[in-house]
């Protein structure tokens, strides 16, 4: 669909195109059944697949040293051993502490993060598992689910880390020839419409920018450049209060629709002029487990009668002009703010990266769907770029694998407390925070 910007009847602009190729289709549930699956399964695929990837990185790492199984450690001999660890966590909450007889009156643990000094590592395969000592293997980097190459020997009860070997960065698809032309990627989060946070204005105002019905000839030939809209999680509020399984009436029937519609016009602004993805997000109306399943269409009647617009999965993985997407609604990056310490949310990023998947403590301590073949999170294609949605403020940055690849990180904050939405350029991968605010200035 193309869409032409007239400006004061004298100049008009051609909104540019790009080629789309979506790639969900791992993280899309087509027979969903929960009979007789077991989560071991999808540990026991995630150690196959980053074990081979593991094994044929060690001969290079330490060609000098034997790979053993856990049962296969001798005590007192250097090895390698590959599994994946398992964190042991004082503070880590349990649905069995609500029938313990030992009941404390102190808190135990802040809300935001379960850490503790006396937190430790295992390393676990098919054969058995080992208690992980030393200081190469720093407990506050890492979280259940991960899984390592270790260098080091067994003891009379553990084994003594002396270096770790993670899968790092994927292989990535070959970067396009840069082109000499600006086309931008708008990304937003958290928009939250409904809400007591939610500033309708501040929305509009974002719709007229990317629209191209706000600014003066030279912001509307920048909005002309915009070739995608991404709007990953949380886009609306339903009041809890009523969602409490009892019949409704029609005033708040009304109450639990008006988010809908609103956010259902605001879009439909959008896809009138340019293609617009949606994904669910933590508080959305979709399956609360990963992979979150599309929103479903008939939310937005107005909208979804576009081609342009496009409800996806959660995490969500595309193509634009051969330049890689992917990334999630925020749920990933927040469980590992909880089991885990970074000095800020790219490192989280990073180290999803460089572990080669997308949620780590899933199943663990972030809902899934028990798959029983695969694991959908195992990161086989590195991105070009990389975004996790709600954050609580903008953040960006450019990393670099061994073998050449680049990757824009980007932290996009909620717009509905923060008025920030995030633009990228395709051309360079470059990214910047959109600020839209709505206060008059005396």
């Amino acid at each position: 669909m193309k869409e032409t910007m007239e400006i004061d009847s004298e100049k008009a602009f051609q909104r540019k195109q790009s080629s789309y190729n979506p790639s969900d289709e791992k993280f899309e549930i087509r027979k969903e059944t929960y009979r007789g699956q077991q989560y071991s399964q999808i540990y026991f695929a995630r150690l196959h697949m980053l074990r081979t990837i593991l094994y044929s990185l060690a001969p290079n790492w330490k060609p000098h040293l034997p790979v053993r199984t856990v049962l296969g450690l001798e005590e007192g001999k250097e090895c390698i051993v590959v599994g994946t660890l398992y964190k042991h966590m004082k503070l880590k909450p349990s649905i069995l502490e609500e029938y313990s007889k030992e009941r404390t009156v102190a808190p135990l643990v802040k809300v935001h993060n379960f850490m503790h000094t006396d937190d430790y590592l295992v390393l676990e395969d098919e054969s058995g598992r080992v208690k992980l000592s030393g200081h190469a293997l720093s407990p506050p980097v890492y979280v259940t689910g991960v899984v390592v190459a270790l260098h080091g020997k067994a003891g009379p009860g553990d084994f003594v880390v002396e270096d770790v070997l993670e899968a790092g960065l994927p292989p990535q698809i070959e970067t396009p020839l840069k082109s000499k032309e600006d086309k931008y990627v708008v990304f937003v989060s958290g928009l939250r419409v409904g809400s007591g946070n939610s500033n309708p204005l501040q929305f509009q105002l974002l719709v007229d920018h990317i629209t191209g019905h706000l600014g003066d000839e030279k912001e509307q030939g920048i909005a002309a450049q915009i070739v995608q809209v991404v709007i990953a999680g949380n886009s609306f509020e339903i009041p809890r209060e009523l969602l409490n399984g009892q019949t409704l009436a029609s005033k708040d029937q009304s109450r639990l629709s008006e988010p809908i519609k609103e956010l259902d016009i605001l879009l439909t602004q959008i896809a009138a002029g340019l293609p617009v993805d949606i994904m669910p997000g933590l508080d959305d109306p979709a399956n609360f487990s990963l992979p979150q399943q599309p929103l479903n269409r008939c939310l937005f009647p107005g909208s979804s009668a576009y081609n342009t617009f496009r409800s996806c999965t959660n995490p969500h993985c595309f193509d634009l002009d051969n330049i890689r997407f992917l990334g999630t609604s925020g749920q990933n990056i927040d469980d590992l703010e909880k089991y885990s310490e970074a000095k800020d949310k790219l490192e989280f990023m990073e180290r999803t990266l460089k572990w080669r998947h997308l949620a780590p403590t899933a199943p663990n301590t972030l809902g899934c769907y028990p798959f029983t073949d695969m694991d959908p999170f195992l990161i086989e294609s590195c991105p070009h770029v990389y975004f996790v949605g709600n954050q609580d403020k903008y953040d960006s940055r450019l990393i670099t694998g061994s073998e050449g690849q680049m990757v824009r990180l980007i932290s996009i904050p909620k717009f509905c407390e923060t008025g920030v939405a995030v633009v990228l350029n395709m051309r360079n991968l470059e990214s910047h925070a959109l600020s839209l605010g709505t206060q008059l200035i005396s």
